[in-house]
């Protein structure tokens, strides 16, 4: 069996201690963590290996972005994709080391706040890190698991209103059909939803900005776990821990994580 977690951690520095009770407690073999914001030098490498991660691999940069991957199993770095086509550190590929595996790490431009491309570039950043993202996935050709915050919801009841969120960015007809045209590319499996099936409610995000997120539960299902078809045949299960927004000084999102049987 092997696990592997997901989660925008929202700073690693400010958020380790939350990091490491969450590795003591649930102890996947791999975590993908995303918006580490730091450069790759000032990871709290030392730390996360004394709790028995001593594999990773950091693609950072100062302030902003950044991902990384942990791993009790020893893994092979085997990529880094500027899908922003800027520079920004936003992906970073691993191999499992003896394993038929690759994870891919992703954290997708949020996009800004008008689903417009003309008003706001942020926007048409994001659809086209999608597309550059979607022309790498027709040419994958060994068993990945593609993980990490999409920034995109793309069921209904991946929200918490459909209505009120059709024009609100990560929720737009112009995202999830992009997103969409990613997932026929591979013909990735979406794990969450195979476990958790719609229409069931399935959030992994709630806002800052409401007092009480469990009273207003006005949360988006942005982050994701996606398997080509043989690795999702393996999948044996999936699970968020939702209980995590309500921890010291929490991310905005909480972690998910998939088991296998490889």
């Amino acid at each position: 069996m092997i696990s592997v977690a997901t989660w925008n951690i929202n700073s690693v520095r400010l958020r380790l201690p939350i990091v490491e009770k969450y590795l003591r407690e649930e102890a996947p073999d791999v975590l993908c963590l995303q918006e580490i914001k730091c450069q790759e030098h000032q990871f709290p490498a030392e730390a996360l290996a004394e709790l028995g991660y001593e594999h990773q691999a950091v693609c950072g940069q100062k302030g902003y972005h950044g991902v990384a991957t942990v791993s009790r199993l020893p893994i092979r770095e085997v990529s880094r994709h500027d899908w922003q086509d800027n520079g920004e550190a936003r992906h970073v590929g691993v191999e499992i080391v003896g394993k038929d595996m690759v994870v891919e790490n992703v954290y997708v431009p949020a996009g800004g706040d008008e689903p417009d491309r003309q008003k706001n570039p942020k926007f048409g950043q994001k659809l086209d890190f999608l597309e550059r993202m979607t022309r790498w996935a027709d040419k994958v050709d060994i068993p990945t698991l593609i993980v990490g915050d999409f920034n995109i919801a793309p069921l209904e009841s991946d929200v918490w209103s459909h209505k009120q969120l059709l024009k609100v960015v990560s929720h737009t007809p112009i995202e999830v059909e992009t997103l969409q045209r990613f997932k026929d590319a591979h013909g990735w499996t979406d794990l969450g939803r195979e476990f958790i099936r719609d229409p069931e409610r399935y959030y992994s995000w709630w806002s800052y900005r409401a007092k009480d997120w469990k009273a207003n539960d006005r949360g988006r299902r942005l982050d994701h776990m996606w398997a080509s078809e043989p690795l999702a045949k393996q999948a044996t299960g999936h699970r968020v821990l939702e209980e995590a927004r309500d921890w010291e000084k929490p991310s905005d999102h909480i972690p998910l994580i998939t088991e296998f049987d490889l």
